[in-house]
Order: structure tokens, then C-alpha cells, then sequence
């Protein structure tokens, strides 16, 4: 399976704003992003006016590397919003959210989408008690999703857990901390997902 095994802090400074990409240090003073303002390589300080393309291109990757996929796999996605019901753009984020291992990291089970997707590749989660090890696979309201007692008393994930209070869970979803256990309760809304990303500019982009 392809996926980018590069340094992460890099593209934050390229789309110019946090990711989070790196869990619990993105929230520290070592975090890249704020020691360092200004895009990656020896051009990185250069003040570059983007064409309409590009300003259209910047969003793309900023929604792709937030959610950890790549161009076919999100070119898949907006052609499947594209065809539902509702705002093409907001379908799309919808499709995103919905992925497993988007939801094991909103749930606080890891501290990253890409630690969510190391777990669901091990084989450490089950959705509705039936172990599943597709990051990619595409929940529906009323899913349950738990951890694996295998996994449970893991130094790391007993951290993230321990951490689900102070970061918050999303009003969609509903946690059980003491059965490491959470719950889809329903499909969120545009302002509920909350990422700071220009949707719309995505859709325009594709619709050329």
C-alpha cells in the first residue's frame, strides 16, 4: 500500500498552518511549525503570488495530508460525493470523517490519524465486534467501534485514553473509556467537522 513516508512537519509549513499531524508534540514548543514560519527548502521564505490554480491546488493538499490519503484514493472519494445527496464539498468531509481510522483519532484512542491507522492495520480494532484492518473502511450511523483486549493495556494507547477529557471527543461521537468502545451517532454537519479548508475551491478545482 503506498502512503508518504517522508517527514510530516514539512507539509505544514508548506500549507502554512497546523496539521497535527504528530500528535502530542504539534501542541509543544518543539513543534516545527512554530519554531520555523516559513515553507520548507531553501525557497521556502520567498513570497510567491498563487494563480487561481493554485490557491484551488493548496486546499486539495491541505484536506488530503490532514486526512493521510492519497490522490487516487481522495479523486475516489469526490467522485462518490459527487453522486450523493447534498453539497458536494460537504459530502466530501463527510466521506473523510467517516473513514475508520479518522474515527479512532477523534475518539482519543491515538494520539494521530497516522498511529489510528497503524492500529486498524494490526488488526487491533472491531466495528460492530467483527475485527476489521481497513483504515480506509467507511462507517455508518449506530457503528460501534472498540479496541481489542490485546491492545488495551498498551503503554500508549492507556496514555491517549487517559488524555480523552482534556482534548474532547466530537458531539458525534459518543465514548466509553472503560470498554475502550465508541460510538457513530450520527452523520456531522459542515460547521461540526470544523477544519479550517475551503472546500468549495476543491470542487472547483475538479469541476474544470
Amino acid at each position: 500500500m503506498a502512503k508518504y513516508t517522508g517527514p510530516v512537519c514539512r507539509l505544514c509549513r508548506r500549507e502554512n498552518m497546523k496539521l497535527f499531524l504528530k500528535g502530542d508534540r504539534c501542541f509543544k514548543d518543539k513543534c516545527s511549525f512554530e519554531r520555523r514560519g516559513s515553507g520548507p527548502g531553501q525557497h521556502g521564505q520567498a513570497r510567491t503570488k498563487l494563480s487561481e490554480y493554485g490557491i484551488q491546488l493548496r486546499e486539495k493538499q491541505k484536506i488530503r495530508r490532514i486526512y493521510g490519503v492519497l490522490e487516487r484514493q481522495f479523486r475516489g472519494y469526490f467522485a462518490d460525493a459527487t453522486r450523493s445527496k447534498g453539497m458536494t464539498g460537504e459530502r466530501l468531509l463527510q466521506f473523510l470523517e467517516r473513514r475508520l481510522d479518522n474515527t479512532i483519532y477523534r475518539l482519543g484512542f491515538s494520539g494521530s490519524r497516522a498511529e489510528a491507522r497503524q492500529l486498524v492495520n494490526h488488526g487491533h480494532v472491531m466495528v460492530n465486534n467483527r475485527k476489521v484492518n481497513i483504515p480506509s473502511y467507511i462507517l455508518r450511523a449506530g457503528d460501534v467501534i472498540q479496541l481489542r483486549e490485546g491492545i488495551r493495556n498498551n503503554a500508549r494507547v492507556q496514555e491517549c485514553v487517559a488524555a480523552i477529557d482534556r482534548k474532547g471527543v466530537p458531539a458525534w461521537l459518543e465514548v466509553d473509556k472503560t470498554n475502550y468502545q465508541g460510538r457513530l451517532q450520527y452523520i456531522p454537519t459542515r460547521d461540526e467537522i470544523g477544519l479550517e479548508v475551503s472546500e468549495n475551491l476543491v470542487v472547483e478545482l475538479y469541476s474544470k
